[in-house]
C-alpha cells in the first residue's frame, strides 16, 4: 500500500473522513484497513456522529442514537487523527453528559475538536493543531437540526447555521399535488458564519469549514440552499469545506480555485441503532424502518444489521489535500469501499478503485459540478474542468 506520505518539510498532508460512529464490539477491526495510510497523515478530520458516554440519557425528539462507548474512541489516536468536528445533529441526544464526554475523551487523545460545547462559545471555538510548521483551524456547524440541539449562551449543543424552507404550491389547479421546495441559509445566520470564519481564519495558515448538511441517503442530491452555504464559507476565507450527514457521497466542486467535498459519506459507521430488534424496537424506530423505503428507495443488506445505510453509501472515500502555509494546493480523494465487515477498505490501484472513481465522477455530473478526475499514484487528483 502507497502510505501517500509527503517528505517535503514545506508541505503537509490532510486526509478527511465522512461520518464516524463506532457502536460495535472490537472498534480497531474496523480502522484496520485504513490506519496505516490515515496515519501517514499530518493532519487527520473526522466527524464523530454520537455521543461517547457511559452516563445521561436518551435526550431526542427524532431517533435517538444510543451512546457508544467512550473507549470506542480509542481507534483514532492509532490512526492519527489530530482534528474532529461533533456538530451532528446526533449530538445531543444523551443531553449534556454526552456532549462533555466526548469532548473530554477526544482531547484525552490529543484530538483538538470543535463544533459542540457546554454553551456557543466553547462550540465555535475552532479546533487548532501544528504539524511541520502549519498551523490548521478547523470550525464546524451543523445545518440540518434539530433545533432541540443547538447551543446558546447557556445550553450545551452544536454550532449551527440555520436554514430556512419554503414550500411553494403547485401553479396547477389540481388540490394535493406535490409543492415545489425551496431552501436558503438565513441571511443573518450566514452572516454571523462569515464573521467566524473571517476570525478564525486569524488565528492559522490553513482553515477548514465542516458543514454537516443536505439530504440523507439519495443518490445525488444536492438541495438548494448546499452551494450557496458553502460558498459563502469559502467567500469568507475557508481554505476548503468538508461537507457530512448525508451518510452516501456526493460530489465535489471547485469554487474559486479551492475544494468543496459536498459530502464524504460514510467512513465507519457501525451500529445496531436503527435495526429494530430487542431494546431498539421502539415507536420511533419502527416508523422509520416503514418510512425509509419509501422516502429513500432502498432496503439495507440484510446481511450487514450493523450496517443500516442505502447499500450504495458503502461506496466511499477520504478527502485528501496537499497543503503548504499559503492553503491547499493540490487536492483530491483516496477511493475506499466499506466491506462486508462495515471496515473501509483502501483501493489501492486503479483495476480495484475504477467502480468508485466512475461513481464520484457520474455524482458530479449529475449535480452539475464540473470537474476532471486524474488517476495519480493511489488516489485520485481533482481539477477544475
Amino acid at each position: 500500500m502507497s502510505d501517500g506520505s509527503n517528505k517535503d518539510p514545506q508541505r503537509a498532508l490532510v486526509f478527511a473522513t465522512g461520518d464516524i460512529i463506532v457502536d460495535e464490539p472490537d472498534p480497531y477491526s474496523f480502522f484496520e484497513p485504513s490506519r496505516e495510510l490515515l496515519s501517514s497523515g499530518d493532519f487527520v478530520i473526522g466527524q464523530i456522529e454520537v455521543p461517547h458516554t457511559d452516563r445521561g440519557e436518551a435526550n431526542s425528539t427524532d431517533i435517538p442514537a444510543p451512546p457508544a462507548a467512550p473507549e470506542n474512541l480509542n481507534p483514532l489516536k492509532d490512526c492519527g487523527f489530530n482534528l474532529c468536528t461533533t456538530c451532528g445533529n446526533h449530538a445531543h441526544d444523551n443531553g449534556v453528559p454526552g456532549i462533555v464526554d466526548t469532548l473530554d475523551k477526544l482531547r484525552s487523545l490529543g484530538i483538538a475538536v470543535t463544533g459542540t460545547g457546554r454553551n456557543i462559545q466553547e462550540a465555535k471555538t475552532p479546533a487548532i493543531a501544528e504539524r511541520k510548521g502549519i498551523r490548521v483551524g478547523l470550525i464546524g456547524y451543523n445545518a440540518v437540526g434539530p433545533r432541540e440541539c443547538w447551543a446558546t449562551s447557556h445550553k450545551a449543543g452544536v454550532s449551527y447555521v440555520q436554514i430556512l424552507t419554503h414550500h411553494e404550491p403547485s401553479p396547477r389547479a389540481t388540490p394535493g399535488l406535490p409543492a415545489r421546495v425551496y431552501t436558503f441559509p438565513e441571511p443573518d445566520s450566514v452572516e454571523e458564519m462569515q464573521e467566524e470564519i473571517r476570525a478564525a481564519r486569524k488565528e492559522c495558515d490553513v482553515l477548514f469549514v465542516a458543514l454537516h448538511k443536505g439530504m440523507v441517503h439519495t443518490h445525488a442530491e444536492l438541495q438548494m440552499y448546499e452551494k450557496p452555504l458553502a460558498h459563502a464559507a469559502i467567500d469568507a476565507g475557508a481554505d476548503a469545506v468538508i461537507g457530512h450527514h448525508a451518510h452516501i457521497l456526493r460530489g465535489i466542486e471547485v469554487y474559486r480555485g479551492k475544494p468543496i467535498y459536498h459530502n464524504l459519506g460514510n467512513f465507519v459507521c457501525v451500529t445496531h441503532a436503527l435495526t429494530p430488534t430487542g431494546d431498539n424496537n421502539s415507536p420511533e424506530r419502527l416508523r422509520w424502518i416503514a418510512e425509509r423505503k419509501k422516502l429513500f428507495g432502498f432496503t439495507p443488506d440484510p446481511d450487514m444489521p450493523f450496517y443500516a445505510f442505502n447499500p450504495e453509501s458503502r461506496k466511499t472515500m477520504l478527502a485528501r489535500m496537499e497543503i503548504t502555509k499559503e492553503g491547499v494546493s493540490e487536492f483530491g480523494f483516496v477511493p475506499c469501499y466499506i466491506n462486508k465487515k462495515g471496515a473501509p477498505e483502501v483501493l489501492t490501484t486503479y483495476e480495484e478503485a475504477k467502480e468508485v472513481i466512475e461513481y464520484v465522477r457520474q455524482i458530479s455530473e449529475e449535480e452539475k459540478l464540473h470537474i476532471r478526475l486524474v488517476w495519480r499514484d493511489g488516489w485520485v487528483q481533482v481539477l477544475e474542468e
